[in-house]
């Protein structure tokens, strides 16, 4: 695909905004958003970063994301096709059909990398390598770091206050939004004032509230019993796990996946927390070049 953005149109009808940088590289990677229900815009640097490289990067909004196609979300049999996980791994295959990629790096961030591991289960024939920013591979293991966090941040009180709103569903309450924009100000964007921003909220709420639940400290969707632990042995490409050292992801699970995974090496960004490829971005992209010179040269 040439160099800009592009509009392609899926099987089912709907089309997907998709953007291409350096066009024609030596080696080709799509990259998957998170979420779910987020946009591309993490990926943005990416380009620029990787153009020395070679690096074709290609990313693209998932169905029901800002830019691509929004489906009927009122209608519940639309909700059941499209709003489950299976869905969006088969998404991925299509795009990389549609864009005519053929043996790729596959880059994931947060839900972006849940899929990508699935994805890397069903077809590592058509990967390079798998690139896994901030996700680990189950949702037991997150659900105890966001107890622990609320632990560290808050008094008993307030872990209370926040426990009797999120249990009344109550999320619009003006006090757990202002604990809850600490958190995140903390452990999801830690660069303040934050680099990217809109002046409306673009995530898509039926796709996020759907499989997350109300926010990143709350987990009340469809992922409450994601587990890939097991499947992730099974996974042979050159793996590269990307975390930060101040983020939602449990470090220690991020460790245990890089003795898990039968060909990966974790890499930690300082200060930085789960969107780290903005928040400190000469680390994180000083790991990931090192990652491509450490495959092309059969080091890794």
């Amino acid at each position: 695909m040439k160099n800009g953005t592009h509009i392609i149109k899926l099987d089912n009808g709907y089309s997907l905004w998709t953007h291409t940088w350096n066009s024609g590289g030596k080696d080709q990677m799509l990259c998957l958003h998170g979420g779910p229900g987020d946009t591309h815009e993490v990926y943005e640097q990416f380009g620029s970063e990787l153009k020395d490289m070679g690096i074709e990067v290609n990313t693209y909004d998932q169905l029901g994301s800002w830019y691509s196609d929004t489906p009927d979300w009122d209608d519940p049999d639309v909700r059941k096709k499209y709003l489950n996980e299976d869905y969006y791994v088969n998404e991925i295959d299509e795009v990389r059909q549609k864009l005519g990629l053929d043996k790729i790096y596959l880059a994931g961030h947060s839900w972006g990398g849940m899929i990508a591991m699935m994805y890397a289960r069903k077809h590592p024939e058509h990967l390079k390598g798998l690139i896994i920013i901030s996700m680990i591979d189950n949702i037991a293991d997150y659900g105890k770091r966001m107890k622990d966090i609320r632990e560290k941040e808050f008094s008993p009180a307030q872990i209370a206050y926040m426990n009797d709103i999120e249990q009344r569903e109550d999320f619009s309450d003006p006090t757990y939004r202002k604990y809850i924009k600490y958190l995140y100000n903390q452990y999801i964007h830690r660069r303040q004032p934050a680099a990217q921003a809109h002046v409306t909220d673009i995530q898509s709420k039926p796709v996020y509230n759907h499989f997350q639940g109300d926010n990143e400290f709350v987990i009340t969707g469809d992922l409450g019993t994601w587990d890939y632990s097991e499947e992730i042995k099974k996974i042979n490409v050159p793996t590269q796990l990307l975390f930060a050292d101040h983020e939602t992801m449990p470090l220690e699970t991020a460790k245990q996946m890089a003795k898990d995974f039968p060909h990966a090496r974790l890499a930690v960004t300082p200060d930085g927390g789960h969107n780290h490829m903005v928040d400190n971005p000469a680390v994180f992209f000083t790991n990931l070049r090192n990652y491509f010179k450490d495959v092309r040269a059969g080091k890794f």
